[in-house]
């Protein structure tokens, strides 16, 4: 799991990122709402199973393809490779940069994709359509994680939902009162919790600003925190500039966040839901909520590669991680929120699904999932340009001094 989180960080920390449009092979059309802002090259997804290629080279994010060699109670592999005949061979990625590029070489048949990389793929037509009436197990996913803007185009399906999360507002209950509901504890100038707030240590942190604008500076018009121009942007900036004299720490690593919390070096700030759980579990009153503003979080999505040789050995290995025990199994490992909802009477811990939320769409509702910002207003605005992650990142640096 710290793997997992830590490659989080060092995808979101990273320098540029290519705008997923205007790609060769597509036509750049105006930025659709979800940030669609172009048109796919034209490929087709498989017509029908065929039999087995015997194996498919699995391209993943650490802890998504675990086949006992880490921990041997930890093996969602094994079994399927003796059911399907489909040797696993993975792949671990860091950063989506890198997720992108290995695609590009037309090695790997199947790619565990977060929301920037997957439009990315859609766009440069390294990855496919996917024919879900093929994969059995897909008809039980949760509706609201189908046909979502970072997994498919104009109602086509480029993948299969794996799993999600919030950033949430963590504190502890003996340091701040009353519990609070809202971020502006965080970015509040006259906060009481001055140097002892966390905050997440990365460029896309600037959302975490212009969400929290959206509501409480309605008159700048934000209606997609990735989607910021000129002006939104530097109220976003100004904001985290008057914030940091209140932060204590930024975390990257969710282990030290909760050393801080335990320590009582920081009384609230930024954190997954594994961050709380384990900060609990070691004896220190915290509690979590996802505040009214909403909170921005992460989807991911199994997807084909367009040159993939094994495609039978791909297919079955999407149906195979969202069935209800192996989806489980990945979503207790490294804490998430399963996408099946049979994955719930297959987990370890019976209140799993509770912890994180799972078929709650209404939460899901208030999570502005991580997206790649480019110029392209991701809120299909075209009368403007937006800043790209380019100048999220230089402004990230000037904020932090």
């Amino acid at each position: 799991m710290k793997n997992r989180k830590l490659a989080l960080a060092g995808l979101l920390g990273a320098g540029l990122l290519v705008a997923a449009c205007g790609t060769s092979g597509s036509s750049s059309t105006a930025a659709a709402p979800g940030g669609q802002g172009f048109t796919p090259p034209k490929l087709d997804a498989l017509a029908q199973l065929g039999q087995p290629e015997g194996q498919v080279n699995v391209l993943a994010w650490p802890g998504y393809a675990e086949n006992g060699s880490n921990d041997p109670a930890v093996d969602w592999v094994t079994g399927f490779e003796k059911e399907t005949g489909c040797k696993v061979n993975v792949k671990a990625f860091g950063t989506s940069d890198e997720a992108v590029s290995l695609m590009k070489t037309g090695q790997y048949d199947v790619v565990s994709a977060s929301g920037d990389a997957s439009l990315r793929l859609i766009a440069s037509g390294d990855v496919e359509p996917v024919n879900t009436a093929l994969i059995p197990n897909y008809a039980d996913v949760f509706d609201f994680l189908k046909n979502r803007p970072w997994n498919s185009v104009n109602n086509v399906s480029y993948g299969v939902p794996h799993g999600w999360g919030a950033n949430l507002l963590t504190w502890r209950t003996d340091k701040v009162t009353p519990a609070p509901t809202s971020w502006s504890v965080m970015f509040d100038a006259n906060s009481p919790y001055k140097g002892k707030i966390s905050a997440y240590d990365s460029p896309i942190y600037i959302a975490d600003a212009a969400l929290y604008l959206q509501t409480h500076k309605p008159e700048l018009g934000i209606k997609n925190p990735y989607a910021l121009d000129d002006k939104q942007f530097q109220a976003a900036v100004d904001l985290l500039k008057q914030q940091r004299p209140m932060v204590g720490e930024y975390w990257s690593d969710y282990l030290k966040e909760s050393q801080a919390l335990k320590s009582g070096d920081a009384v609230l700030g930024t954190a997954w839901q594994v961050t709380v759980n384990l900060t609990k579990s070691e004896g220190a009153p915290v509690e979590s909520v996802l505040p009214s503003e909403g909170a921005t979080g992460w989807s991911d999505t199994w997807m084909v590669s367009a040159k993939s040789p094994h495609k039978t050995c791909s297919y079955k290995w999407l149906n195979h991680i969202v069935s209800p025990k192996a989806n489980a199994q990945v979503a207790e490992y490294f804490g998430e929120s399963p996408s099946n909802p049979k994955a719930c009477a297959e987990t370890k811990d019976k209140k799993h699904c509770e912890t994180y939320h799972a078929g709650d769409a209404a939460y899901a509702s208030k999570i502005q999932y991580w997206t790649t910002p480019i110029t392209q207003c991701l809120d299909g605005r075209t009368d403007v340009k937006c800043k790209d992650y380019g100048e999220w990142t230089r402004a990230w640096t000037e904020i932090k001094g």
